[in-house]
């Protein structure tokens, strides 16, 4: 089976099983990964990225945005809308079913890990200062930072970048992301990303879980949207 919608919920779930998948694996008690840091997780980001453009392209999205933000940037800038009604509910299911499938993998993980802030850490985003302009700021830079990235690995005038490459490039371009721009609200840049697995935090029984941080969840959507957004008006204004 595929379609454009089955590819943006495919690939958003790839997306999401490793993305996520790697925070757990680093911050959840008795894992083999346990402590390995930033670097392997802003590392497995970009090749989930990678992977999910793969699949999403394999399965019937030829855009495999995998992310509201990118679908609103690129409707911004060709004025075609009609993408939107198809391609957002495919991302956010497929976000919030990978964050169950992550839940399940590390089934046993949950209850041997006390801190409900790192099991939260798996699910979603929070800034590591409290910040709530500034913290806007960086997730509108990063997600503008990124449609402008997506455009240039991808520009006519980078003639020599078949697809494989540029989704390689792509990759880089997510991992250069939170390397440089992720220590201050761990670079949601994609409101998929962090509300479906937010979601599932909220719903599913996870042992040790506090709350799911609903009182921040408005800016990693709201923020990643308006990168998006500008980002497509710059483009629309200089192209």
């Amino acid at each position: 089976m595929t379609s454009p919608f089955f590819g943006e919920f495919l690939g958003t779930f790839v997306l999401i099983l490793l993305g996520d998948g790697v925070v757990a694996g680093v911050l959840l008690e008795k894992s083999k990964a346990k402590d390995s840091g930033w670097i392997v997780i802003t590392a497995a980001w970009a090749f989930a990225v990678i992977l999910g453009v793969f699949t999403a392209k394999a399965f019937g999205s030829a855009d495999a945005h995998l992310n509201p933000a990118v679908t609103l940037a690129f409707a911004v800038q060709s004025g075609e809308y009609s993408k939107i009604p198809i391609y957002l509910p495919a991302q956010f299911l497929g976000a919030f079913l990978g964050a169950v499938a992550v839940y399940l993998h590390y089934l046993p993980h949950w209850k041997e890990t006390k801190d409900s802030g790192k099991i939260l850490a798996v699910f979603s985003t929070d800034p590591a200062i409290s910040n709530p302009p500034s913290n806007f700021i960086s997730e509108f830079l990063g997600t503008f930072l990124l449609i402008i990235g997506l455009h240039s690995i991808f520009s006519p005038q980078i003639a020599d970048v078949t697809t494989p490459i540029g989704v390689g490039y792509v990759g880089v371009l997510v991992w250069v992301i939170g390397l440089s721009m992720g220590g201050t609200t761990g670079y949601a840049i994609n409101p998929a990303r962090d509300l479906g697995p937010r979601l599932a935090h909220y719903i599913l029984p996870i042992a040790n879980k506090g709350n799911s941080g609903w009182k921040y969840a408005w800016l990693p959507i709201l923020a990643p949207l308006a990168g998006g957004a500008v980002a497509g008006i710059f483009l629309k204004s200089i192209l």
